[in-house]
């Protein structure tokens, strides 16, 4: 079995350890009434997207995500919060530099003594979900179920329903599908854009991800046949309508969203395989950008 399949499958165990963390995450994370704004490139922004929106429904300020490659320093922030796997990623570090005297700077990383970790006042250092795939998987899942923890939701069918994810059947055979499209309403955007890039780095696959509302005003006028449409969260049961119109197939279930993104990394490790990639050597991908 490959790296990225063992990490996935070790993910209901992760998020445990990491809910043991809630108070560093609190700490972190929630800051009641600082305007906060979250930094991160890749899969790491999309974990930022999903934080924000958390943390604002959450009553606890505003809050903005940025992808760390955009940063300009306009805004005034009171907590600057870089999300970074591997502690290295040139895009980070330089927006971190940029942020002004006085503001508190937070990073949440796998990895100890890292060039990040001279650039903040404080570190969430979750190294019992580090990975050795390029392609992260248990990482993010478990930063975001530590931030929902903070932010003070009941997470208590979690580890069940990641358990669940990981022994259902994929929703479609992957020889069928060339296509994947993912939906997703507040939080849950972050985690569609997010399960579009694994299939995208691990299958070299056709991906797409939208806010659910938004499909119908021009995306769903590629959708075929061979078209699988998977909504996270609590995406309206009327699109699926909408989906079958366009003859393709759509997939929901009732599990926690973090559970429904696992099958999807499943679905795209089996993609991988049916097209004869190895998810382990994502073509033209490293673990880490550093940039010269």
């Amino acid at each position: 079995m490959n790296d990225t399949a063992l990490e996935i499958g070790s993910q209901p165990a992760v998020w445990g350890r990491g809910l043991e963390l809630v108070g560093e995450a609190r700490s972190a994370l929630a800051a009641p009434g600082e305007r906060m704004l979250l930094l991160g490139c890749g899969t790491s922004w999309f974990v930022a997207q999903s934080i924000a929106e958390l943390r604002e429904a959450a009553g606890l300020g505003e809050t903005d995500a940025v992808c760390a490659s955009e940063f300009v320093p306009r805004r005034r922030y009171d907590r600057v919060v870089a999300v970074t796997r591997s502690g290295t990623s040139t895009e980070v570090l330089e927006a971190l530099r940029q942020i002004p005297a006085g503001t508190h700077r937070v990073a949440i990383t796998a990895v100890d003594g890292e060039p990040v970790d001279n650039l903040v006042d404080s570190r969430v250092l979750l190294n019992f979900a580090d990975e050795r795939s390029v392609v992260q998987t248990r990482f993010p899942t478990t930063v975001l179920a530590m931030a929902r923890a903070a932010f003070g939701e009941d997470l208590d069918h979690l580890i069940g329903d990641g358990e669940a994810a990981l022994a259902a059947p994929l929703p479609a055979d992957p020889a069928e599908i060339k296509h994947l499209v993912f939906l997703g309403t507040g939080w849950t955007v972050g985690l569609a854009h997010e399960a579009a890039l694994k299939v995208r780095e691990a299958a070299q696959a056709w991906s797409e991800s939208y806010p659910a509302m938004d499909y119908r005003h021009g995306p769903v006028a590629v959708a075929g046949s061979r078209s699988l449409v998977w909504s996270f969260g609590a995406v309206p049961d009327s699109l699926d309508d909408v989906v079958r119109d366009a003859g393709a197939r759509p997939h929901r279930d009732g599990r926690d969203p973090l559970a429904q993104l696992v099958l999807a990394q499943r679905f795209a490790v089996a993609l991988a395989e049916h097209r004869g990639l190895d998810p382990d050597r994502p073509r033209l991908l490293t673990r880490s950008v550093v940039l010269a």
